[in-house]
């Protein structure tokens, strides 16, 4: 095999050593742009999980990593003259140059060719193809392979908001550090870590009106540099700052859709970038070269093809989940003025957990003293905020009580509403529905939503969802409420929604969307402007008119009044998921001439007029909530400033809490999973307009709930799914965390001793496993951590 490797970084090195290192007869070449002694860059960040991937592949270049690399353990946070420390963490810091050197070192040992300042021109790439077996394009972020080839690798490019330079300093640190400092301007944020003896990084970040403000030019190094000494002369404690091509940048975030093309293949940088905040674009290469180097090695001789398949099946999800944690981490970072009002050890959290994959939990493995100090912060804040004392008791804050208005929960967990399609063809609720939120009530939560509910026919979802139009419907969803208020703490929500657009449709386990097969059994559509949802397969909606619109809304007063008489104990209103209030707030389907269409404030006009004419039908002293979608995850969407005037503009209308989901607005969005995905629309609306919010959207656990709450993201919890499989998900939770002072139904007591008793003991066990299961510690010598 004749493989040749473009560009010498650490992704690239690593591949051409371990290749050939399993394969000594074939031929390989690196070909790197910059001289072998160039010294661009200062340090990079592995953690002691990649230091284990070194370890087990090769031997000596781990060793020599190892004894050059500077290791800690705690994460300092220097925030308004405080400084937090956080423990367990286990991170090396090693300069690149060095990293380089023995990279270079250990491919010339097994025999890889190096062949340095050779800049690789467009118009060589398909004779260099032609001239090797497999070419691994391993050329950075501004890879001129993957641009001479982007109609196949498909990459997704954008620029970030933040301004940041990378610069050094001969300052000395026995730790990672992250300088917050508040300034006339705004707020920067310095990276800081030993990468070698005597030296450090030092990475400076700032939004781009902080950096305008200060006077920043893109590169004058020098000026800069000033600067920065001079706002962080204390920290710096005498030292220099180092220049080395130390130009201001915003980052680039790069996924490519394809990562192979004929016998090219991508790695590193120019397949995938990760944010410097979580340190993984040199691990995220690296760990990519080892996956390559096994498929190549298992497959290539035989079919590069097969061999890049295997590749990209070991390693997509792998990258899409750091580089998803990545963005998450860097949309906290430009952003991070929000935070800039908490108290030391909320802002600590809010540091340590910004990437998610940090949680509650998870810190209690790292350092319990680090929890213990949040905790005592968070509860002493609470009972100065509400005067309800937990400091003894120290139920973990999703245990603790919320009020909305006179209505008090009494814990933070909450069952989302979630459709049933069980209701018969005139929208009258079935046997099903009293089994299912009465059981699910017994189950801990202290707010459970009822499922959206139409208040008229046409309303409708589909043939099987409830409604809330006669009077035995309404005594229906009263013997519910009653059911619940009498045997259980929970409090009980009824969700109004109308289907708009998206209504006529079959049952959500048949082709969701899709209208009812029957022809017969379809009604005609209104939304806010004439579009169907799949074009071609979809009813036309006709465009709703002034006397649509009144109609509609004497409907949703009639339900609401109807909903106060069964006793629910808040009502919300959905203007969420391309349904009909959605329809009108969305620009992706308001196109609407008149005061309903435009701009934000006119496409919320009529959800806004049905929202206070409710607020009006409904009694005072109930809270009231809307559900909304913080983004239509495609571009000409809701963006966030609309997001925000959304919130403002329903809490002056009266509303109490926002609850925030996203998407579902149009078929062809591109909705960005992961794990509590949904949540950073939340955060946003509850640190700017600081209006109460409900976070939903791929929560599971418990720690989760708990790092939500703790760093402020939200009030309220609510999970959807994990409820469907396990209806006593909250009296789990309490039996783990020790909460005893949660009812119980009397009947169920005796499973409530032993659910603490067994809770107790498998999270202990589960503590010992995972403390046994972290990590080795790669220091040299406990004195060097």
């Amino acid at each position: 095999m004749r493989i040749k490797v473009i560009g010498g970084g650490p992704g690239g090195l690593y591949f051409a050593l371990l290749t050939k290192k399993a394969k000594p007869e074939w031929d390989i070449e690196v070909i790197e742009q910059n001289r072998d002694d160039d010294t661009f860059g200062f340090g990079v960040v592995f953690s002691d999980d990649t230091l284990d991937e070194f370890l087990s592949h090769d031997l000596p270049s781990y060793d020599r990593i190892r004894e050059k690399f500077a290791y800690w353990d705690d994460v300092a946070i220097h925030y308004k003259d405080n400084e937090i420390r956080c423990g367990g963490n286990g991170f090396c810091g090693l300069s690149r140059i060095t990293l380089l050197k023995l990279l270079h070192a250990r491919c010339r040992e097994e025999g890889v060719s190096l062949t340095f300042s050779r800049r690789i021109d467009p118009d060589e790439i398909e004779q260099l193809c032609s001239s090797a077996d497999i070419v691994v394009a391993a050329d950075g972020i501004n890879s001129v392979i993957r641009e001479r080839y982007k109609e196949h690798f498909k990459p997704a490019v954008s620029v970030k908001a933040n301004r940041f330079c990378w610069m050094g300093s001969t300052r000395p640190m026995g730790e990672f550090n992250y300088f917050f400092k508040q300034t006339p301007h705004g707020v920067v944020c310095a990276h800081t870590y030993q990468y070698e003896k005597g030296k450090s990084t030092w990475v400076f970040e700032m939004d781009e009106a902080c950096w305008h403000a200060h006077g920043f030019t893109e590169t004058d190094e020098e000026d800069s540099r000033a600067k920065l000494e001079a706002l962080y002369a204390q920290e710096l404690d005498g030292h220099p700052l180092l220049l080395n091509r130390s130009h201001w940048r915003r980052f680039p975030r790069i996924f490519c859709e394809n990562w192979s093309h004929k016998n090219i293949v991508l790695l590193g940088d120019a397949k995938a970038s990760a944010h410097f905040s979580i340190g993984s674009g040199t691990k995220l290469a690296m760990e990519c070269a080892i996956a390559l180097s096994c498929a190549v090695v298992d497959h290539g001789a035989a079919s590069p093809k097969k061999a890049f398949a295997a590749y990209d099946a070991a390693r997509r999800v792998p990258c899409q989940v750091v580089q998803h944690n990545a963005d998450v981490s860097l949309a906290w970072f430009e952003h991070m003025k929000r935070s800039f009002d908490m108290e030391p050890m909320q802002f600590a959290m809010v540091v340590m957990c910004r990437a998610k994959t940090i949680t509650y939990d998870n810190l209690l493995i790292r350092d319990p003293g680090f929890v213990r100090k949040a905790d005592d912060e968070w509860y002493e804040r609470y009972y100065r905020e509400t005067g309800l004392d937990y400091r003894t008791s120290r139920p973990t804050p999703m245990f603790t009580k919320f009020r909305l208005r006179q209505m008090e929960v009494a814990n933070r967990v909450v069952m989302s509403p979630m459709a049933q399609y069980s209701a018969d063809r005139e929208g009258n609720l079935t046997d099903w529905h009293f089994v299912h939120y009465c059981s699910h009530a017994l189950g801990g939560m202290g707010l459970i939503f009822a499922e959206m509910t139409c208040p008229s026919p046409d309303a409708r979802i589909t043939l099987g969802c409830t409604g809330l139009w006669s009077d035995h419907q309404e005594a229906q969803w009263k013997r519910i409420v009653d059911f619940v208020h009498a045997n259980s703490s929970a409090k009980i929500c009824m969700q109004l929604g109308h289907a708009g657009r998206k209504g006529s449709t079959q049952l959500g386990w048949e082709e969701a969307d899709h209208p009812i097969a029957e022809e017969s059994d379809n009604w005609p559509l209104v939304s806010a402007s004439p579009i169907p949802y799949f074009e071609k397969i979809s009813d036309l909606p006709a465009e709703l008119d002034r006397a649509g619109m009144a109609r509609i809304k004497a409907e949703f007063v009639s339900a609401t009044e109807r909903a106060a008489r069964a006793g629910f104990d808040m009502l919300e209103l959905h203007c969420a998921h391309g349904y009909l209030f959605a329809s009108f707030i969305s620009p992706l389907t308001n196109k609407r001439a008149d005061e309903y269409g435009g701009s934000i404030e006119n496409r919320l006009r009529y959800p806004l007029e049905v929202f206070a004419a409710m607020r009006e039908a409904w009694p005072e002293e109930r809270p009231m909530s809307v559900r909304i979608s913080a983004s239509d995850w495609r571009d000409g969407g809701i963006a966030e400033a609309d997001l925000f005037v959304i919130a403002e503009k329903f809490r002056d209308a009266g509303c109490d809490l926002i609850d925030v989901s996203s998407g579902q607005t149009v078929p062809d969005q591109k909705p960005v999973y992961g794990r509590m995905y949904q949540v950073p629309f939340a955060e946003a609306i509850r640190n700017v307009p600081k209006m109460a919010t409900m976070a939903v959207g791929a929560i599971t656990e418990p720690a989760q709930v708990n790092t939500i709450l703790h760093t402020r993201r939200a009030d309220l919890v609510a999970l959807a799914r994990p409820h469907l499989w396990n209806p006593y998900f909250a009296h789990q939770a309490q039996a783990w965390y020790g909460a005893k002072d949660e009812s119980w139904p009397q009947q169920y007591l005796p499973g409530r001793n032993q659910a603490f008793r067994e809770q107790e003991r498998l999270r202990q066990k589960q503590m010992e496993l995972q403390t046994k299961a972290r990590p080795k510690r790669h220091a040299l010598n406990e004195g060097n951590a």
